[in-house]
């Protein structure tokens, strides 16, 4: 009897619930605009496959669709895809509590050691709980002061390996050098510093530069970064991944991950060991920190998926914004001019600029902050998932939706930025005042904002600026002499500069501040 009530039930309330939705004065809502042809349970997952890079792909069809937010159907997933600054804002800012979650994908889950950490974690206490420590223990403005001895010596030593490379090498190279190189060096180097201590995992080359070890694990952080949120088939059918890796993500993410953490995990084990064996007493970089927290007391697997998510948000976007700044500058002589002005007027010759002269360098900024622009790291922010089903723009958001908000679309749309495709630092010029990285507007979107903003936003900054002063500041850049203008195209595949940046270099302050 009681189990018949509960079915009846169950039938009148599902026929009152359609009876409303039929005769509703109320029209539903409709998705934001997408591809017309979504077949039934697989949604538009064969376009995708067969038109790779997917970024390239979206944003094709949003410029087809004269549309700034799109709505792609990936399995039971809604990928919704925004390049308009208003729309953003609604997102990360008016709603920002309901889409504060991240997607349960397998790079995010792999990367993050089984979501130990912070930035790749689905809402949860223990994303709150790290939040907390990476925003009061690990990035605050306090332990960033107490690094900057660590951050200094990086600075004099990239610009010492320049120096070295004008020199000692002219033979070999004719005075050219590998700027890509150089970049992605000085970034690797500060968080390798002001996390385990040293530079180099090895010795280094006998240059100066990056030894085998290094370079291995740079290129293990690149493979990591290329695939985390990539749009892997098992992300939107989770139960093909018991069967087969559908498009070889799984394995290529494990072996980058296995190649960057026998690196890393080794020294955080060693240091663990050193503190309760009493031979480390003081500390003196972040994996100290890390272990010795005694509000959160993290285990050896926290803190080594932690440090490794640590890196890979520092890593890539200094090297790559200073390499595409650079290649604009030498296209663009007069912008260089003025930025060799601007140091030489606030810092003069005889010493070499420092982080206390940030504040005063705007011109520089403003070349900082258009090479976020223009040329971004990647072609969207990490994902937001929404935790409700919710109105954004007139349209209707599903619950579970996943959000990606468009670098490129936000920083290169034609409706916000004037001749958005050209580099022109002067834009973020604000008669006297400041200039800022960051965008709350969301014009562009350089360490995002809201409960997921960046929290190492000042580090970040920090190394961006300085590597683009010390380079300016420290030597005239010319073109090889083969080359009149450097060619600016991108890879098909991602954002980077598809060819490495090579540059000309000549000192031009005294000898001595290079040794």
């Amino acid at each position: 009897m009681i189990i018949f009530l509960i079915v009846f039930l169950i039938f009148i309330i599902t026929f009152l619930l359609i009876t409303y939705r039929c005769f509703s004065t109320e029209p539903r809502k409709p998705l934001p605009p997408g591809p017309k042809l979504q077949l039934p349970y697989i949604g538009s997952l064969i376009p995708m496959l067969r038109n790779k890079p997917t970024f390239r792909w979206i944003h094709r069809m949003m410029d087809e669709m004269n549309t700034n937010i799109l709505c792609i159907r990936l399995g039971n997933v809604h990928v919704i895809a925004v390049s308009d600054p208003k729309i953003a804002c609604e997102f990360l800012k008016d709603k920002d509590e309901i889409f504060s979650s991240r997607p349960d994908c397998m790079s995010s889950y792999l990367t993050s050691g089984g979501y130990l950490t912070t930035v790749l974690v689905p809402m949860s206490d223990h994303w709150k709980k790290m939040r907390k420590l990476l925003a009061m223990d690990i990035l605050s403005v306090a332990k960033h002061k107490w690094l900057q001895n660590k951050r200094d010596r990086e600075s004099d030593h990239v610009l010492r390996y320049i120096y070295n490379q004008c020199h000692n090498n002219i033979a070999a190279t004719n005075g050219v050098v590998n700027i890509r190189t150089v970049v992605q060096q000085y970034s690797s180097n500060v968080i390798r510093s002001i996390i385990f201590g040293s530079r180099y995992f090895g010795k280094g080359s006998a240059d100066g530069g990056p030894g085998e070890e290094e370079i291995e694990h740079v290129g293990s952080l690149l493979t990591i970064l290329n695939y985390l949120y990539a749009f892997s088939v098992t992300d939107y059918f989770p139960w093909l991944r018991w069967i087969t890796d559908f498009d070889g993500h799984e394995k290529i993410m494990r072996d980058a991950i296995r190649t960057a953490r026998k690196y890393q995990d080794y020294l955080v084990d060693e240091r663990i060991q050193q503190w309760k064996d009493g031979i480390r007493t003081k500390e003196d970089d972040l994996l100290d920190v890390f272990i010795n927290n005694q509000n959160t007391c993290l285990s050896a697997d926290q803190i080594k998926s932690q440090l490794l998510e640590l890196v890979l948000a520092t890593f890539d976007n200094p090297s790559n914004a200073i390499e595409w700044a650079m290649a604009e500058m030498l296209n663009q002589p007069r912008i260089f001019d003025k930025a060799i002005q601007e140091l030489d007027y606030v810092v003069g010759k005889d010493r070499l600029v420092q982080e206390s002269d940030i504040p005063k360098l705007n011109y520089i900024k403003a070349c900082v902050k258009e090479a976020f622009r223009l040329h971004p790291v990647a072609p969207f922010n990490l994902p937001h998932v929404s935790l409700e089903e919710t109105t954004i723009a007139g349209y209707v958001i599903p619950k579970g939706s996943h959000v990606i908000l468009s670098r490129i679309g936000l920083g290169r749309n034609p409706k916000v930025w004037d001749d958005p495709l050209t580099f022109k630092p002067d834009r973020h010029m604000n008669g006297g005042s400041e200039v800022v990285l960051t965008d709350h507007n969301l014009y562009m979107l350089s360490f995002s904002t809201g409960r997921r903003g960046c929290p190492g936003m000042l580090l970040g900054s920090t190394i961006t600026i300085m590597l683009l002063a010390r380079l300016v500041q420290g030597f005239t850049w010319n073109m090889p002499l083969k080359d009149s203008h450097v060619d600016m195209k991108e890879n098909f595949r991602d954002l980077a500069k598809a060819k490495p940046l090579m540059a000309l270099a000549k000192p031009r302050l005294p000898h001595h501040l290079y040794c």
